[in-house]
C-alpha cells in the first residue's frame, strides 16, 4: 500500500451557506507536489431505496438547479446534527414520499469525487413500509413514481434519470435483495 502524502499546507479559500473550499499543498513519497481544490463537507447524508415490495421501488421527481431541470431520483437529504443515519433515511422517507420504513438496512457508504470532495452518502434499503408523512422543505410537491427494479436497465436508459447516487443505489438494493431471496 503507498505511503500519503505529508500535507504541507492548508488554506480555506472561500466559504458559501453550503460548502467550504480547501486548497492543499500535498507532498508524495516519490518527491512530486502537487495543490489541490476539494470541499469540505460539514455534514453527512442519506440516499434511500423505499421498496414497496422485492422489486417495486419508489423514486421522486424533483428540480436539479444544478442541471436546471427536473430529474427522478432516489429520496435523500442530510443528517441533522444528532440524528443517525436510520432516524434521517425514515424522516426524509416521511418527507419526500409519504411513508416510513419498519426496516432500514446500511447497503453501503459512497463518496462522490473523492479527489475534490470530502463527502459521504448513506445508501440506506428502506423495507416494510406505511403511509406516514412529515412536513419536509422542498420547495414545491415531489412527484412520486414506482418502477420495478427488474426494469432497472431501462429506468437507467432515460433522460430524466442521471442521477449517479441513484443508479448505484438502484444497482446496490437489486443486488442485496437477489442475494436475501438465494
Amino acid at each position: 500500500m503507498p505511503r500519503k502524502p505529508q500535507v504541507l499546507k492548508r488554506q480555506l479559500l472561500t466559504r458559501t451557506r453550503l460548502f467550504r473550499v480547501e486548497e492543499m499543498e500535498l507532498l508524495f513519497a516519490n518527491g512530486a507536489t502537487r495543490t489541490f481544490e476539494r470541499l469540505l463537507s460539514d455534514h453527512q447524508a442519506v440516499i434511500i431505496v423505499p421498496m414497496l415490495d422485492d422489486d417495486q421501488v419508489l423514486l421522486v421527481r424533483e428540480y436539479g438547479a444544478g442541471m436546471e431541470d427536473y430529474q427522478l431520483g432516489l429520496p435523500k437529504g442530510r443528517l441533522d446534527a444528532g440524528e443517525t443515519f436510520e432516524a434521517a433515511a425514515n424522516r426524509e422517507l416521511q418527507e419526500e414520499v409519504g411513508f416510513a420504513a419498519e426496516r432500514l438496512t446500511l447497503l453501503k457508504s459512497m463518496t462522490q469525487s473523492p479527489n475534490y470532495m470530502q463527502h459521504a452518502t448513506q445508501i440506506v434499503l428502506a423495507q416494510g413500509l406505511y403511509p406516514q408523512t412529515a412536513e419536509g422543505d422542498e420547495p414545491e410537491p415531489l412527484e412520486v413514481e414506482i418502477f420495478r427494479l427488474s426494469q432497472l436497465p431501462e429506468l437507467c436508459s432515460r433522460a430524466d434519470f442521471t442521477e449517479a447516487r441513484s443508479i448505484a443505489a438502484l444497482y446496490l438494493a437489486q443486488a442485496y435483495l437477489a442475494g436475501s431471496r438465494d
